[in-house]
Order: C-alpha cells, then structure tokens, then sequence
C-alpha cells in the first residue's frame, strides 16, 4: 500500500472526483487491487478492466473497451506482464494516452516486490537528480560508457532531438513507467561493444530472465546492431531476429540514465531495474512523439548492464553504478 499510494497521490496526482481507468492483467491482480484501494482512499473513482475478460493472451491487439475507457478517463494506469507480440497493443492503448494527454502510469512488468522497492523512492529527490542530468545532456558532446564486463561505447547526440525527464511526477505532456526514474534520448550515433549481463526487454525478461550468467555481447556500429554474441545460441538468434524485424528494428532508438535512487539492486525484473542508476540502450523505435526522433519501428527491446563507468564529456558522473551526487550539484 505505500508504494500504491505513492503512485496514485505523488506520481499520478490523482484528485477527488477523478476518474481512472485501472487496466490490469490476473498475473497483476494483486498489484491493481493495492491501486485501486489507494484510488479509493483519495476519494476518486476508477473503472477497472481484466485483459482476460476481453480475449485470449497474447492480444493481437488493443481491445475496444480499454481504449473506449481511456477516451474518457482524466487518468490511466496499466499493471500486467508482457507476452510475445503484444507490443503493438501496448503502443496503441499509449498513442490514445498522447492523443488525449491525461495522466498516465505504464507499469508493463509490475510485481508486489516493485510496489515494495522501486515504488517506495523518494520521487521529489529522483526528480531533482533527473532534471539536473537533463540540463547537462542538453550541452553534451559525448556520452562515453564502460563496465569490467567488457561494455565500451561511446554516443554522440543531435541538438534537434530532445532528452525527456519521466521522474514519476506525471504530467499531461510526459506518461511515464512506475516504478520511474529515466533521462532518455534518441542518440544520433552509438558505436562500441555492449555487454547486457542484467536483463533484456519486452518478452526476453520474461522468457530468458537474468543474463549475467550468459550475457548478449551486442556489437554497435553508426547506431545499428551489427553482431550479436552469446553463449546461448537460442537467445542470440532469437535477439538478432527481433532486431530486424523492420528497417529500423536494428537501430538504438532510446539511450537512458537510470536515476531511481531508490534502488540498492537489480531484481531481474526490466521494470524496475531499467531505472537502477546506469545508462542502458534500447533498440527500435524512439518514441518519436517524445524525443522528436523523426522514425519509427514496430519494436522496441531494452538491454541492460551491471555497474556502469559513465563520463558527461570529461566528467566521471556514475561509478560502479553510483551516482557523482555532487558532480551534478546535488551536493
């Protein structure tokens, strides 16, 4: 409950008298009953809806009566586990939210551990360390990354494109996943080696789980994927054929600081451990609508790495995945 109260008073800002529309999953449930209980308690009303109700999992795609909810809803949260093929309807039920630019919590991968680590952070105190790192990426030349697993990459940014703070204090402009706690671009070139030894994205955290035993050593040339490695061939051919799915599912479109300070672990668990202090990468789309990417894919995979080395320019701000705190005037 005190993550759940976290999430619907200080993430959400959800006022008496509003309506939300709560969607969850059974594998959810438990975390959408804490929700809705927290709604309740701010003397708002919800309408809750069962992904199950409405057809068999994996959905091919949005159904009608979660969007139809959303048209009318002054706020949205989502709480489920992903399945294969499923991303498309996560990203249509996301463009109604940007249509309509009302309040709304992604919680794609939440679990009652979550609700009682990431959801818990002090998100005023996450804020202050995600604008400050914004402000400094704005006038960043290089962002350079490396991790005594063998990460070496060094990304370059295009001036157009925007850095987007989602800190978990939503607003209309900004959804955001909760837990929170990301500064996130589309960058306009990557190069190097990455070494994902913690957890990849979408179906992969779920079907593959911790990779630090059998990391993905991912080769990044012009800001394409050129090579993947990995002692599990099954989950390197699978990873190299998700990645080009389209023309541009090979590309990074999202490059990320992880700015939960919440955090004292990974868990496993993409959701929260995307927001563990650290920079990580994402390939396909880039959430143009935000970044102002102006390109898209029908894809987009998250990959991670454990204790990160990460210099703004000449500025060492992370070490072993902790943060410089008064590198960035937090101190």
């Amino acid at each position: 409950m005190p993550g759940a109260r976290n999430a619907v008073g200080t993430c959400l800002g959800v006022q008496r008298g509003e309506l939300v529309a709560l969607i969850a999953d059974e594998v959810s449930r438990s975390v959408a009953a804490s929700l809705a209980a927290a709604i309740d308690e701010r003397g708002a009303k919800y309408v809750g809806l069962l992904l199950e109700d409405f057809g068999p999992r994996p959905m091919g795609a949005a159904p009608a009566a979660v969007l139809e909810a959303l048209e009318t809803a002054d706020v949205g949260v989502m709480c489920m586990t992903p399945q294969p093929g499923e991303l498309g309807a996560r990203m249509a039920i996301v463009r109604v939210v940007e249509r309509r630019q009302i309040r709304y919590a992604h919680m794609v991968g939440v679990t009652p551990q979550i609700m009682q680590q990431g959801m818990r952070a002090d998100y005023r105190l996450v804020d202050k360390l995600s604008d400050k790192l914004r402000q400094r990426m704005l006038r960043a030349e290089t962002l350079t990354v490396t991790t005594e697993a063998g990460t070496r990459i060094a990304a370059h940014f295009d001036r157009g494109l925007d850095w987007v703070k989602t800190s978990g204090l939503i607003s209309p402009r900004y959804w955001s996943n909760l837990p929170a706690g990301e500064v996130f671009t589309t960058p306009a070139t990557v190069d190097g080696t990455f070494v994902c030894d913690a957890t990849a994205g979408d179906h992969f955290n779920g079907k593959y789980g911790d990779l630090q035993a059998t990391p993905l050593v991912l080769t990044i040339a012009g800001a394409r994927l050129v090579k993947v490695q990995c002692a599990r061939k099954d989950l390197e051919k699978e990873f190299w054929e998700y990645c080009h799915t389209d023309e541009n599912s090979d590309r990074v479109g999202e490059l990320a600081f992880g700015t939960n300070l919440g955090l004292s672990e990974m868990i496993g668990i993409l959701l929260q451990d995307e927001k563990f202090p650290g920079v990580h990468l994402a390939f396909g789309d880039p959430y143009g609508s935000q970044t102002h990417a102006d390109w898209k894919s029908g894809t987009h995979v998250d990959v991670l790495t454990r204790n990160c080395d990460v210099w703004i320019d000449e500025d060492q701000v992370i070490s072993k995945g902790k943060y410089q705190l008064d590198h960035l005037g937090l101190r």
